[in-house]
Parts: structure tokens; sequence; C-alpha cells
């Protein structure tokens, strides 16, 4: 099976295998783009507080 879905990949719309090979293996592929979307979002957060910590500092000095 994984063979025919790389194989496949190559020669046609390799979104549309990859979704249908995960639907065949019922992964969650929603859950996970949630978790990943989360995680992105958590470091976008991360990366603002110290920029605004430096700021902060900048200013008080």
């Amino acid at each position: 099976m994984e063979a025919s879905i790389l194989l496949a990949s190559s020669r046609e719309n390799p979104t549309s295998i990859l979704e249908d090979a995960a639907t065949a293996y019922k992964v969650d592929t929603e859950a996970i783009a949630l978790k990943v979307k989360q995680e992105f979002v958590a470091k976008e957060k991360a990366k603002k507080v110290p920029q605004t910590a430096a700021k902060t500092a900048k200013k008080a000095a």
C-alpha cells in the first residue's frame, strides 16, 4: 500500500493522494492540523513577549 501511495503521489495530485491515504489509514488530519496551528500561534506569542520586554527595557534606560 505504501509504495503505491508514493508512486501515485509522484504522478498525480500529491495533496489528494495523501488525503486519500490518510482516510484509508483513519488518520484524523483535522486534529493534526489544529494542533500544528496551535503550536505556531504559541511560538508567535513567545516571540512577541521578549520583543515587548526588550522595548520596555530600552525605554526605561
